[in-house]
């Protein structure tokens, strides 16, 4: 048994955001159909280099990107500009518990397929909408895309090194929290249906996303209305706290109260430096930054960085390696926690995917699909949930509807 069991998803999305939103509903045990348009698809099946499984269309196979978003789903193709494939989704709509959709503001409503048209038919629908900018205010038709969102949203106005230009995050953050924002109210929509007997919609952006991953940036300047600078990886609250230069490479060690202060200094065989007045305090240390860094850096740089790790970790402080992704999967942890996990997909090709990032001790997540091919399952959904037969299938197929 799974969390989602019996619960229905009609997933509307496309990209990131949604399709992420999605998966993690399928990790959970829901029935996630992924609605697509025939031919092409979700245009992020096209995103690679790299690509495994058969040719198709004009790719060379599916994308590595498409496959990290979109397992654990049924996909279903359909022609949303044909009236027949709009009859398709209302009636879907009627047999789902959730439907969650990105496209452009008023898009839907002018398909008959809005909010206020679907919950007529199916009061208990739950309809997450996804968008860049929200569905409201004076910028809700604006299309949304990560890199602007952390450009607009604060993110690379704080990220990136000193002096330097600013950074984006090394993979699409907003689109990835957004969609865990949106499963996170969809599952307490669930709960709320519980109590209510009634769906609701959900308004989910990227931008408000954005700003509320901010967090302690966005505090630290609503409190002394003082805008963060760009500060590399130093912390804008805590020091030391960053990455430091060892005489082989780069680690981070992180320190967040006397304690930890304390130990440091020891095992820097320095310690002096645990009742200077310019570090005693963290207050005093941050604003003493770039001297304490100094001092640091000329005491990592006399060793290796694995033997820094194993002192600083015998102290019970923080610190680790700065790692490389190959790194990352042959991590101490990566077997036991099971950050890989390896499926067959359609094609018969094996291939291998992030785990899932939480562990359930009586209802687990579970892989039981592998990212779907394009319209791999359309004939199976259309059968099973709306009754059609071979030869309506068939009609539609000639149609070019499915």
């Amino acid at each position: 048994m799974q969390p989602l069991e019996g619960i229905r998803v009609l997933d509307l999305t496309r990209a990131m955001a949604g399709p992420y939103c999605t998966m993690m509903l399928g990790d959970l045990g829901a029935d996630v159909i992924k609605v697509e348009r025939p031919i092409t698809g979700d245009e992020s099946r096209g995103w690679g280099p790299p690509f495994f499984g058969k040719p198709y269309h004009d790719r060379p196979g599916e994308s590595a990107y498409f496959a990290s978003a979109n397992r654990n789903k049924r996909s279903l193709t359909l022609d949303l500009k044909s009236d027949e494939g709009v009859d398709i989704i209302i009636r879907l709509a009627r047999e789902s518990d959730i439907l969650v959709e990105n496209f452009r503001t008023g898009t839907l409503e002018r398909m008959g397929l809005g909010y206020k048209h679907l919950k007529e038919l199916n009061p208990m629908l739950i309809f997450c909408s996804i968008s860049g900018y929200g569905r409201t205010g004076p910028q809700a038709k604006r299309a949304g895309y990560d890199v602007i969102i952390q450009a607009e949203g604060g993110m690379m106005g704080i990220t990136g090194p000193v002096p330097g230009p600013p950074s984006r995050v090394g993979v699409p953050i907003v689109d990835i929290t957004t969609g865990m924002f949106a499963s996170n109210a969809i599952l307490a929509a669930l709960r709320a249906r519980e109590l209510t007997g009634k769906g609701q919609m959900i308004d989910v952006s990227l931008l408000d996303t954005q700003v509320a991953l901010l967090t302690n940036q966005a505090s630290n300047f609503l409190i002394s209305g003082k805008p963060s600078p760009r500060m590399g990886n130093a912390h804008p609250n805590l020091t030391p706290y960053e990455a430091f230069q060892a005489r082989d490479g780069w680690f981070v060690v992180g320190v967040a109260n006397a304690g930890q202060w304390a130990k440091l200094c020891k095992v820097l065989n320095q310690p002096e430096l645990e009742d200077d007045p310019r570090f005693k305090t963290n207050d005093a240390r941050v604003a003493n930054r770039e001297e304490l860094n100094d001092i640091l850096n000329q005491a990592f740089s006399l060793g290796d960085v694995s033997a820094w790790i194993e002192k600083l970790s015998e102290a019970g402080l923080p610190c680790g390696p700065i790692n490389t992704i190959p790194e990352v999967f042959d991590h101490p942890q990566a077997e036991t926690r099971g950050f890989i996990i390896e499926s067959e997909h359609s094609s018969g090709e094996k291939i291998k995917l992030t785990g899932f990032p939480y562990h359930f001790s009586q209802t687990p997540a579970e892989l039981h699909r592998p990212p779907p091919t394009l319209g791999e399952h359309t004939g199976q959904i259309l059968e099973e949930i709306l009754g059609f037969s071979e030869d309506e299938i068939s009609r539609l197929r000639e149609q070019n509807t499915i």
